[in-house]
């Protein structure tokens, strides 16, 4: 039987749950690809394109807290399916509607702009979606490296997308290259809604001896008082620490996911199909780095307890992504810079398993409205970050416009001081 197989049934799970991860991702990244050839032939400009980048976040944004309560509310397993039917129809308007009706260049970008946004939502309760189902598919303190493993997925995707699509948009255009996500997207959202199911004692597979333990130690986490509860968290002071930390992480990881491949072409002076096998590297790195820094979290958790568990990794990934963000900028060597810039990323990969661990240990059943609450933090930097960049970079050139990421880090590092992990929110009954 199914129940049998070597790999537990909460594994099996979340490879499709990786997946899922990985295509986002790989439909995320292409578009910066896509985007190079986008602003040839529709006449964009950087800074244009810049607010067609940050739109994406707009929608992604204001859709964290809302896709949260609704995977509380209606289950992960409805909540996502719905998001997967908006992801397939905005690439769809891609692919067939800009330059097709609009005069302007204006016009142009203002459709754009809000298919973008419509993207940007249907990602939205992708993250925090996937740290509910953690909390209650993995046992207590599990938590760290199957959300890290996620960000494996995450980066996986993302390194795929530019080879993959440098070469499938140089031979067919930008337009086939969102065409191809239509197939790919109806094929695994039908396989999640055969697969998944909101709570482990529902899937035909389980084990009672695999349940038992999932199930075990639960009595010391943050109990359910109703989803409405989840208002609460605006107000909790660890939630709010953590989303300004996020803050600051992903200030730098948005750089380099909106600005990296332009730069390797504009700055580096590298051609698009030399792009797009470098820009694979620092996401290679990241998929690495993602899954030690989770399995270290879980293990310290487990060793030290959960505050300095999460606040170890944390903190040296975020120094790290500091230092190499600043080495990397200012080598002399392209290929080094490479390198260096790739270090950077894989420090900023390195804490992330730690900083979703650290949020479903501080709410258990709410992890996604909170979990969407940290991610609006870290959401705040990519609407920042896509035309801050091109603005600061006209002012003070590319180099220098980057390296504000360094200090950012360092601020993060050092708000991970405060972040008490050992206080776990407690909803008040309404």
């Amino acid at each position: 039987s199914m129940g049998t197989s070597i790999l537990p049934v909460r594994w099996r799970f979340f490879s499709v749950i990786f997946i899922l991860s990985f295509l986002s991702y790989m439909l995320r990244q292409h578009f910066p690809v896509a985007g190079e050839f986008m602003m040839k032939e529709l006449a964009i400009s950087e800074l244009q394109m810049g607010w067609v980048y940050g739109a994406f976040f707009w929608g992604y944004l204001v859709f964290q807290i809302p896709g949260g309560i609704l995977g509380k509310r209606f289950g992960p397993r409805l909540t996502l399916l719905v998001a997967g039917g908006i992801w397939v129809l905005a690439c769809l308007l891609f692919a067939l509607l800009p330059g097709s009706f609009e005069s302007s260049v204006v016009g142009t970008v203002g459709l754009l702009i809000a298919i973008r946004v419509l993207m940007g939502a249907a990602h939205a309760p992708i993250y925090p979606v996937q740290a509910a189902a953690v909390e209650r598919w993995f046992p207590v303190g599990q938590w760290a490296l199957p959300n890290a493993v996620s960000s494996t997925g995450l980066s996986l995707g993302a390194a795929a997308a530019a080879p993959i699509f440098s070469i499938v948009i140089l031979n067919y255009g930008w337009r086939a290259s969102f065409l191809v996500f239509i197939p790919v997207g109806f094929l695994f959202f039908w396989i999640w809604w055969w697969y998944a199911r909101d709570n482990p004692r529902e899937h035909p597979a389980m084990s009672g001896a695999e349940l038992e333990k999932i199930e075990a130690h639960r009595s010391a986490l943050t109990q359910d008082a109703g989803y409405r509860a989840w208002r609460q968290l605006l107000g909790h002071r660890e939630t709010l620490l953590l989303a300004s930390a996020y803050f600051t992480h992903n200030f730098v990881f948005y750089s380099f996911a909106t600005w990296f491949f332009h730069y390797l072409v504009n700055v580096l002076g590298f051609s698009i199909i030399e792009s797009g096998m470098l820009a694979a590297a620092p996401w290679l790195l990241g998929a690495a780095a993602a899954t030690v820094g989770g399995w270290i979290c879980d293990t310290l958790c487990h060793r030290l307890g959960p505050k300095l568990g999460c606040r170890i990794p944390a903190m040296t990934g975020l120094i790290g992504t500091g230092i190499f963000l600043y080495l990397g900028l200012y080598s002399s060597s392209p290929y080094v810079a490479v390198a260096l810039l790739s270090l950077c990323y894989a420090c900023t990969q390195f804490a992330e398993g730690s900083f979703w661990s650290a949020q479903i240990h501080l709410a258990g059943p709410y992890a996604a409205p909170a979990c969407g609450l940290m991610n609006t933090g870290g959401s705040v930097s990519g609407i920042i970050v896509g035309p801050l960049m091109p603005f600061l970079a006209l002012k003070v050139g590319w180099v220098a416009a980057l390296s504000t990421g360094s200090i950012v880090a360092f601020i993060g590092a050092a708000l991970w001081l405060f972040i008490r992990v050992d206080r776990p929110f407690q909803p008040r009954a309404n």
